[in-house]
Parts: structure tokens; C-alpha cells; sequence
């Protein structure tokens, strides 16, 4: 079973997220701020990673960031999953191994399914 690893700050949104790809036959993890998933990283050891943009503490690219310097851990596919996708160009994010971008002002159910099952592989 294909894991996936949802960090988000926004619990309820983690939640929802999580029932969507279970309903979907993913193994899910969720982690609250990009601290603690270094920590669900290295223990759960998912095979993408569903990533808020905006976290409380530090962004998702500190946490990209510190990823790309352990190569246990850098190749891990990612699905940034944010409110500010229109400002985000797909190109620039793709060296950190960001695979999709979703915006969640729009997204719908299988859009959060197809854009982990693409980065997934």
C-alpha cells in the first residue's frame, strides 16, 4: 500500500484530506507543522508527501530545504497543496521534488487522488 505523509497545520482540512486518499487506498500519515515531519518522515517512511504551503512556524520550504539535504529522504515525491498556487510557477519548485501543484481554493476530491497517484508514480 502506497503511503503518503499530509502536512497541514489546518487539523480539519488534515482530516479531510487523509479520509479522501484512504477512501482511496492510500496508507496516510499527517503531520501538523514541517518539524514534526521530519520525525513522521524518517518513521513512517511515506512515498509522497501532500505539503501546505503556508505552515504555522516554518514554510514548506524549510522544510523542502532541509529534505534535500539527506539523500534518504530527498528523492520523496511532493504534491504542494496551498491557497497560493497562482503565485507559485510549477518550475522553480521542481528541484525540491514537487511533483504537483494543487490549489485548494478549488481543488475537488479526485483532484487531490490524481495529483498523489501522478507524483507517486
Amino acid at each position: 500500500m502506497t503511503k503518503v505523509l499530509i502536512v497541514e497545520d489546518d487539523r480539519w482540512l488534515a482530516e479531510l484530506q487523509a479520509d479522501i486518499l484512504r477512501g482511496a487506498d492510500y496508507e496516510v500519515a499527517i503531520s501538523p507543522n514541517a518539524i514534526e515531519a521530519i520525525d513522521t518522515i524518517d518513521s513512517f517512511k511515506p512515498d509522497a508527501i501532500v505539503l501546505d504551503v503556508l505552515l504555522t512556524g516554518s514554510t514548506a520550504f524549510a522544510l523542502l530545504h532541509e529534505m534535500q539535504s539527506h539523500a534518504d529522504i530527498a528523492g520523496i515525491p511532493i504534491v504542494l497543496c496551498t491557497n497560493t498556487a497562482e503565485s507559485l510557477d510549477i518550475d522553480t519548485v521542481k528541484h525540491y521534488g514537487v511533483k504537483r501543484v494543487v490549489d485548494k481554493t478549488t481543488m475537488y476530491p479526485d483532484d487531490l487522488i490524481a495529483a498523489v497517484r501522478s507524483a507517486a508514480g
